[in-house]
């Protein structure tokens, strides 16, 4: 079902009819072959790319679409409607790209952002380690000066586009403490990199979860982004962005498991009635609606503050915390409307159960967007 949106610009609107096209056109006819082979859909981020939909949000001076996060959002959210993999995998090539548009160089900004934002590469991000997930400042992968570069040697894990992106925004230790991080753009063919066996994961199956290993990997000077020991600070500015972005994904899958239960209510009958018309379905679903519009306000609002540069972490945190939960519960209580039905692989429904769950994990876990709420409410 197509959601009625309240867009700024009629570019906008066009733009969202756009995507759409393309996601019922080439997402939605394959999206289940490849969920279940675990297999990955070679051409589609190279499609999405030449349409302009991998680097919406970024300036137009570098190739970006120059489009407010609201908007981008929501194209965001029509994507993860017919495929949530590919969705998380856009969702975090722009959260890859975001470090070098914001803290690089200007030369920086020139000799690599072309080639992310033309959508003729695909960028992944690489924070967490086996022993720091939510705590990143207990990172441990070492970046140590030599011969005007560094050397890198340690692990790096839950990398979504494992093996497969063209570049890697790395976070690594130069120094000791939480001061003692910094931003690196490594490139995916750099020597001494090399990926882990894909993970088994419950879900979002069509594109890999891997470790990367780094052994003596050398990196020029140059791809140091920032400055040495602002790290955190670059990973944290991004991470509400992400956030966001993974809110905008929650979303999608949630209408997804929406219209999949309203089209089967409708369609099924018991004692002579079309289920949808029995009043404790009909309440149910009417539940699951609401939640979905409640997901879809908070991250339109967290965006908006974004857009007009007023601080909005908080309300991103709000955001994710409020429409992962959302599509946990949507997509639950979708599997319960198919009944028995719901339960088996002969519909999508059990799929969109398994793939929400992520939601509540990745971009901080949501008892760290309970945290980072708690800790806006204290006052000085």
């Amino acid at each position: 079902m197509a959601v009625d949106r309240l867009l700024p610009t009629r570019d906008a609107e066009d733009l969202i009819a756009l995507t759409r096209d393309i996601a019922d056109k080439v997402l939605d006819p394959i999206v289940d072959d490849h969920e279940k082979a675990e297999t990955y859909p070679e051409g589609v981020f190279a499609q999405l790319g030449a349409a302009g939909l991998l680097s919406l949000p970024q300036p137009e001076e570098w190739g970006g679409g120059g489009q407010p996060y609201e908007v981008y959002l929501q194209v965001l959210e029509e994507i993860a409607a017919r495929w949530a993999s590919v969705a998380v995998a856009v969702s975090v090539h722009s959260l890859s790209s975001h470090p070098l548009l914001v803290f690089g160089s200007d030369e920086q900004k020139q000799r690599w952002l072309p080639g992310m934002l033309s959508g003729e590469q695909i960028g992944a991000y690489s924070l967490s380690e086996p022993q720091a997930g939510s705590d990143a400042a207990a990172l441990q992968c070492k970046a140590t000066k030599a011969d005007g570069g560094y050397v890198l040697n340690g692990s790096k894990s839950w990398i979504t586009h494992g093996g497969r992106a063209d570049f890697y925004t790395l976070f690594a230790r130069t120094g000791e403490g939480s001061k003692g991080i910094s931003c690196f753009l490594v490139p995916g063919d750099l020597p001494g990199l090399s990926f882990g066996k894909p993970e088994e994961k419950m879900g979002l199956h069509a594109v890999p979860t891997t470790s990367a290993f780094y052994e003596d990997a050398r990196l020029d000077g140059d791809r140091l982004i920032g400055a040495e020991g602002q790290g955190l600070q670059i990973a944290f500015s991004a991470l509400d962005s992400g956030r966001l972005g993974i809110a905008a994904v929650a979303t999608g899958l949630a209408q997804a498991a929406l219209d999949e239960a309203v089209a089967y209510a409708n369609e099924r009958t018991t004692f002579g009635r079309k289920i949808i018309d029995h009043q404790g379905l009909g309440f149910l679903l009417a539940d699951m609606a609401a939640a979905v519009a409640t997901a879809r306000a908070t991250y339109l609002d967290a965006a908006r503050r974004r857009d007009l540069d007023r601080p909005y972490s908080q309300q991103a945190s709000v955001a994710k915390l409020t429409a992962t939960d959302a599509a946990m519960k949507v997509t639950t209580d979708a599997v319960q409307v198919f009944g028995g039905a719901g339960y088996t692989r002969d519909y999508r429904v059990e799929r969109y159960m398994r793939e929400a769950k992520i939601t509540q994990i990745f971009e901080g876990t949501n008892q760290i967007q309970r945290l980072v709420i708690a800790r806006g409410l204290v006052t000085s």
